[in-house]
């Protein structure tokens, strides 16, 4: 890479980094420290957890190794706000995550603060190697994820609370499918050896990697993603007490946890409601069903006769047709394939390789994004994960055959 180079995208990096940091703030703007105490479940940390490792993040892998690398801001921050990254230390258990009253909300905002002078500073001064430039890139992507998770995250949190909050009144949440006024249907393809896997010198995970070939057989992938009208149905029609329906697992979950409807909705005398970022509202029957588990997915699909697709089917279809409604920006997409290596995988170097590869297993893909994912943080070869059973995210599905 030449200078013309180094200092263009420095300069590139600098700006994003400014972009991703404030939009954070603006996140969190209006909640209390109170609010971003919670931790509704282990799954789930408090904002606060959030706003402090994602600066943990720089200050760990970036500003310790520059040039006249300031003070650590506090050393015990190196141990509370580490999530798991076991080749730099000890950790906080997550489960215990919402007992760190202190440092206060206001101690993690002031080291925010330090952490964006001397990254900036670093910035100017040009003081980062090509490694550390791509550690800066592999942290803003980090935090846009935890901005999703703040989301949804807070979301579960506020749906605890029997006054069922507002926080964001002006929320998509539960907003009619796009294109649903149009006519549901499938696209066929072909399938045939294929190329899967990201392509292209713009950022990705290595999990997305390397691009390889692979066989497909002729499928096809329905235009919409599943609507709560069409979830519905498979609800009154006994979905929920139909055992031949479910994965054995997934039957488990719904004896043990008593599941009747994807989470968040009620039933009343008023009908089906569903707790929503601006507080309880009424289902809609044409938004894309949410808050799903795979179990739930897999479920639906078996009862009208047809399955989930596989990531790769889906991120051949996305390739090749751009006429498929709400791949984006909706619902994360439940596939039918396990998280697992590509053929020839390779973690990254360093502590960092602990990001993605540690964790492929007993996890299911999901597709796309959803209306919590920030803006510019999606992409075709996107490899979302979760457990099976994971219902707090905004996942929905998409059917094939």
């Amino acid at each position: 890479m030449s200078l013309h180079q180094t200092l263009t995208r420095a300069a590139l990096l600098k700006t994003r980094f400014q972009q991703t940091r404030t939009y954070s703030m603006e996140l969190v703007q209006g909640l209390s420290a109170e609010d971003c105490q919670l931790q509704s479940m282990n799954d789930a940390s408090p904002v606060k957890w959030h706003l402090a490792h994602t600066s943990w993040f720089f200050e760990t892998f970036i500003l310790a190794e520059v040039p006249e690398a300031p003070e650590p801001f506090d050393d015990s921050f190196k141990v509370l706000f580490n999530s798991y990254y076991l080749g730099v230390g000890d950790r906080h258990l997550r489960a215990e995550r919402g007992l760190l009253s202190r440092p206060t909300l206001r101690e993690v905002m002031r080291y925010r603060g330090h952490i964006d002078q001397h990254m900036l500073a670093a910035l100017d001064a040009q003081k980062l190697t090509a490694a550390q430039m791509y550690l800066l890139e592999l942290g803003l992507h980090h935090e846009q994820q935890h901005q999703e998770l703040i989301t949804t995250d807070l979301k579960h949190h506020f749906a605890c609370n029997p006054l069922q909050p507002v926080w964001q009144s002006e929320s998509v949440d539960q907003a009619p499918q796009a294109g649903a006024s149009e006519s549901k249907g499938y696209v066929a393809f072909s399938g045939g050896l294929v190329e899967m896997g990201h392509q292209g010198k713009l950022f990705s995970y290595d999990n997305e990697l390397p691009r390889h070939k692979t066989w497909l057989e002729p499928f096809e992938l329905a235009t919409h993603n599943v609507s709560n009208r069409e979830y519905l149905a498979f609800m009154l029609d006994g979905g929920y007490s139909r055992p031949e329906l479910w994965l054995s697992d997934g039957w488990d979950r719904v004896c043990q946890e008593g599941w009747q409807a994807p989470l968040y909705w009620q039933h009343s005398d008023q009908g089906w409601s569903t707790f929503t970022l601006r507080g309880r509202v009424a289902v809609e029957p044409n938004a894309a069903v949410s808050h799903l588990s795979f179990y739930e997915a897999d479920a639906y699909a078996r009862w009208v006769g047809a399955r989930l697709p596989t990531e790769t089917e889906w991120e051949l279809a996305v390739c090749e047709y751009s006429s498929l409604h709400g791949l984006f920006d909706e619902v994360w997409q439940w596939t039918n394939s396990a998280y697992l290596p590509y053929p020839g995988y390779k973690p990254a170097a360093g502590a960092v390789g602990e990001y993605n590869g540690k964790f492929m297993i007993n996890q299911m893909v999901l597709r796309g994004s959803s209306l919590a994912t920030p803006p510019g943080h999606a992409r075709a070869s996107y490899r979302n994960f979760f457990p099976p059973q994971t219902r707090w995210q905004f996942s929905g599905l998409r059917l094939a055959r």
